[in-house]
Formats: C-alpha cells, sequence, structure tokens
C-alpha cells in the first residue's frame, strides 16, 4: 500500500460520538496483549476531521505496559490515499472493549478539504510493524535476545479475562 504522507498538520477540533461503524484497527504484541483503534472520518468547517479513540490490552506481559502510547504514536490515518493525521496519540485513551460504537473521541481537523464523497469513504488506519521490547541481557545467541514485535492486524486490544470467581 502507498499512500501520500507529506508533512500533515493537524489541530485539535473537540470530541465526537463514534458511529455505529466506525473504522477499525491495530494489532498485537508477540508476547500478551494488543491494541485497538476506533475511529470515524468527519466533516469539520469543510475540512476533513479525524476523531477516535484507543485502547490497550488489560492482560498484557510486563515487556509491554507502559509502551502502547509509543506504537499508537507512529500510527497514520489514510483516507483515498491521503495521509490525513500522523501521530494518533490525540486519539482518547478508553477501556478496551469489544466494540467502541457511541464511544466519545477526541478530533483533530487536517489541512486536507472535505470532498464530495468523504462520507462514504473508508479509512485505514496503518500502524507499522515494530519492535517495542529488545532484552539483550539473555544467552540468546545469534537471535541478539528477547524481542517483542507489535503486529498490526486488526484490533487487538481485550479486556482482562474473567476470574473463576467473578
Amino acid at each position: 500500500m502507498s499512500f501520500v504522507a507529506a508533512c500533515t498538520v493537524t489541530q485539535p477540533a473537540g470530541t465526537h460520538v463514534l458511529s455505529e461503524a466506525p473504522v477499525t484497527g491495530g494489532g498485537t504484541f508477540s508476547s500478551p496483549g494488543g491494541i485497538s483503534v476506533a475511529l470515524d472520518i468527519v466533516n469539520i468547517g469543510g475540512k476533513t476531521g479525524v476523531c477516535g479513540v484507543w485502547a490497550e490490552s488489560e492482560s498484557q506481559s510486563v515487556m509491554t505496559r507502559g509502551r502502547a502510547r509509543d506504537v499508537v504514536a507512529t500510527g497514520a490515518v489514510v483516507l483515498d490515499g491521503e495521509a490525513v493525521a500522523n501521530g494518533l496519540t490525540f486519539l482518547r485513551k478508553v477501556a478496551p472493549a469489544p466494540d467502541y460504537a457511541g464511544q466519545t473521541g477526541n478530533c483533530v481537523v487536517s489541512e486536507r478539504d472535505w470532498r464530495p464523497g468523504d462520507d462514504r469513504r473508508r479509512a485505514t488506519i496503518v500502524i507499522p510493524r515494530q519492535v517495542v521490547y529488545r532484552d539483550i541481557d539473555g544467552d540468546w545467541g545469534a537471535t541478539g535476545g528477547f524481542v517483542v514485535w507489535f503486529r498490526p492486524g486488526g484490533p487487538g486490544a481485550h479486556p482482562a479475562d474473567p476470574k473463576p470467581w467473578d
């Protein structure tokens, strides 16, 4: 997939209640846990706006705890081949859920003009595969130590598994 990723300038633009079918994305860590992102593309004063939320799994390894925000920071939102938002830390962090419809998300407005048909276009959430943890102290031979990857591929954040006594 290729897209224009020029310097995309955005400005904060309030909040928005997500639609019944927000665009979703994210991925999982190679250790337990993952990240989910859900967003809508909206017309904000004739410009293209991005509004949404992100979540991280409640149950995850100690090696990924506290690193999800850094992964979200590398993400982008692409609409019709153009990056309309880079660095997704403006999104509101919420608890992981099976569905993000109805959540209130933070918004930014881009410099891109709203175009006829944008309300029917589906955006794409792009978060690259990346190393989130590397242990170089262990005796792992030629592998260079223990590595935890973030792997893109759909929503990956999940609520904690219920305990038998819940």
